[in-house]
């Protein structure tokens, strides 16, 4: 398969119009859903973000390649784009990016694909190749320097196989090798020899680069080397037991968990994998000295530290809290409309009713309800501590369920024992060898359960449960004017980044709220969902009604945000908000925030946590709660259409 198979011209960007990295981002990420590759702009986004959380994918060089596998990804799909004036993406060298390569790839992406994005990786690590991408007038251009440049480097590659079978062929006067000749890069005649395992998160694109990196500055100084690839198709050319022990130290250049224990006793490097492409003389010198620390097993090396994780505090904590979120959400969704269809049935039939009482045993409390809060502190506890941290943070989310600490609470256990468990392995790490074996299986859950149980129970149960319990009467005394308050505050938010921290900060409020005792009535999750509907329907609107201040696509993309408002995909508003951002900010703002506030105004309730139209007649009073929505969505649309400027006028 062809790069240009993946990476169609009718994508290409050949000047962005963003000037931030999220900007870039929403820009790459509206041109692939115009072009139909991607099916929900909101779930790529997520994991998009949650990839450069990691670790950015301004690998440095003026490059930076965003990529995310995912379901909602419809066709593999490469998007390349330039900007001339450069954009700050957090490149690791601190520079701003030039050229990037948004790389799409579905869950069941074929290995072909797969191969190829490899492919495109590889190439990116040549600079004159990066220049000519530079000098690039049209889409037409670019294709055609990928494809010559595939073609150059498929005919050096079948060059050097039949090199190497003609070599594998010959006599040999010494025992063979393990693994053919071919397998190993760099000066045959060297004594020189390090092995490398390079990963990253999705496996697309820094795993194929870093090795190559590696390879050819091994090649440049002499050094033999075998690298190992943790990529979208699992390990290949995995090192084997002959090669470790014979190697002078090992290159772990990765930023997601690979088989450790095989290196045991040897000097073990650990960094992330953009340092295998951007540092990788530094690790190969390092590997080939010996200087790195002896890895003694167990996740840690010979001082006793972690392996190295990048990305900045702020980063981490979001990480760690929407790994807690995004498993409890499906408990929050499942749960939360068969609650609701109980309410309904039960207006229409006494409470008694067996499928009332059906309905609300599996949703409520005594159902997925019940486990909202210890899953949100697992998951939180297990994305800082791994493993290990899961019971305990569980437990430690139980007890904030059953002192009505609520979710304040679960979010303080489950960080509690993330970090407990990341201060008990420093505070093993002196032990002898022979009880490694025991950490995982005594000494980790006894003193971890213990230490979180006490500071929950003498500490947090009891702080948390009076803040709980305070905001919970609040908002339930709440007076009319403060809830339309808090109802415009929240509707704001909905659109001030549609999709992004803000957006997923009042949702989380209202689904803390929602899953209060005695707040199931979603009273503010009406006020989140009337705000988060009404960007959508409000570019829907304006391209109907002002079609002369909008393009032909922006038209038909317009149309489809009928659908995405009314099923409460705030995301359909992306695209035109980075192609117009003061504008389209703006008035989806102001329209999202009167829509929240009405909802409180009319003293809305919808109890459910998603679904937007298709569940609003769960509402107390389904034609207000859409009157809100409409009412916030044609202001937003009439702001939007008079302030745009005539499309000839641009």
């Amino acid at each position: 398969m062809k790069i240009t198979d993946l990476m169609i011209q009718e994508t290409m960007i050949m000047e962005l119009q963003a000037t931030t990295k999220e900007g870039a981002i929403d820009e790459l990420i509206a041109s692939l859903a115009a072009s139909g590759r991607i099916t929900d702009a909101k779930l790529f986004k997520e994991k998009i973000l949650e990839r450069e959380a990691q670790s950015s994918t301004g690998i440095g060089g003026g490059i930076a390649m965003p990529h995310a596998k995912t379901k909602a990804v419809s066709e593999a799909t490469v998007v390349f784009a330039k900007s001339s004036a450069g954009i700050d993406f957090a490149s690791l060298d601190e520079a701003p990016a030039h050229i990037f390569f948004m790389i799409a790839a579905p869950d069941g992406a074929g290995n072909m694909h797969l191969r190829t994005l490899a492919a495109l990786s590889r190439l990116l690590i040549e600079s004159e190749f990066i220049e000519q991408l530079m000098g690039a007038k049209t889409p037409a251009e670019v294709s055609a320097l990928f494809d010559a440049k595939q073609a150059e480097a498929e005919a050096q590659a079948e060059a050097e196989a039949k090199a190497a079978a003609v070599k594998d062929a010959a006599p040999k006067a010494a025992a063979p090798q393990a693994e053919p000749a071919r397998m190993i890069t760099g000066n045959p005649d060297s004594q020189s020899f390090v092995v490398a395992v390079t990963a990253c998160p999705t496996g697309i694109a820094h795993t194929f680069m870093a090795e190559d990196a590696l390879k050819k500055k091994a090649k440049e100084m002499g050094v033999n080397i075998r690298v190992e690839t943790n990529g979208s198709e699992g390990a290949q050319n995995v090192l084997t037991a002959d090669e470790i022990a014979r190697a002078s130290g090992v290159i772990v250049a990765a930023d997601k968990n690979v088989e450790m224990e095989r290196f045991s006793g040897k000097p073990v490097l650990q960094r992330p994998v953009s340092d295998g492409i951007r540092k990788s003389e530094e690790l190969i010198r390092i590997a080939v000295a010996g200087d790195a620390p002896i890895y003694r097993g167990s996740g840690r090396n010979e001082e006793g530290s972690a392996p190295v994780k990048s990305g900045s505090i702020g980063s981490k904590i979001y990480k760690d809290l929407m790994n807690g979120i995004s498993h409890m959400l499906p408990f929050v969704v499942g749960g939360g409309i068969l609650l609701a269809i109980s309410f309904l049935i039960e207006q229409v039939a006494s409470p008694d009713n067996a499928l009332v009482k059906l309905l609300q045993s599996i949703g409520g409390g005594d159902g997925a309800f019940h486990f909202l809060i210890p899953i949100l502190a697992g998951f939180i506890a297990m994305s800082i501590g791994d493993r290990p941290a899961l019971m305990p943070g569980m437990v430690g989310g139980l007890m904030a369920l059953n002192s009505n600490s609520g979710f304040l609470g679960g979010l303080a256990a489950g960080f509690l024992a993330g970090y407990v468990v990341v201060m008990l392995r420093k505070a093993f790490s002196g032990l002898p060898r022979t009880l490694d074996g025991l950490k995982p299986i005594l000494l980790y859950p006894v003193f971890s359960l213990l230490i979180t149980g006490a500071v929950m129970f003498f500490l947090f149960d009891p702080l948390f449960s009076w803040i709980n319990g305070g905001l919970t009467d609040a908002l339930n005394n709440l007076g009319t004017g403060n809830k339309i308050l808090l109802g415009l505050v929240l509707g704001g938010m909905m659109a001030i980044d549609m999709g992004g921290p803000f957006n997923k900060a009042a949702y989380t409020f209202a689904i803390g709220v929602f899953t209060s005792s005695g707040n199931t009535n979603g009273m503010m999750m009406a006020a989140v969902m009337a705000g988060g509907m009404v960007p959508p329907l409000a570019i829907a609107l304006a391209t109907s009604f002002f079609k002369n201040k909008f393009t032909e696509t922006e038209r038909k993309s317009g149309v489809t945000n009928y659908v995405l408002g009314l099923s409460f995909i705030t995301e359909g508003a992306i695209p035109f908000a980075a192609a117009d951002p003061l504008r389209v900010l703006t008035s989806c703002i102001l329209g999202s925030a009167v829509a929240g506030g009405l909802t409180q105004l009319w003293n809305l309730n919808v109890p459910a946590p998603h679904g937007g139209v298709f569940v609003a007649f769960l509402s107390s009073n389904a034609a207000l709660f859409l009157l809100s929505v409409l009412i916030g969505s044609v202001i937003s649309g009439l702001i939007l259409g008079l302030w745009k400027k005539p499309i000839t006028a641009k």
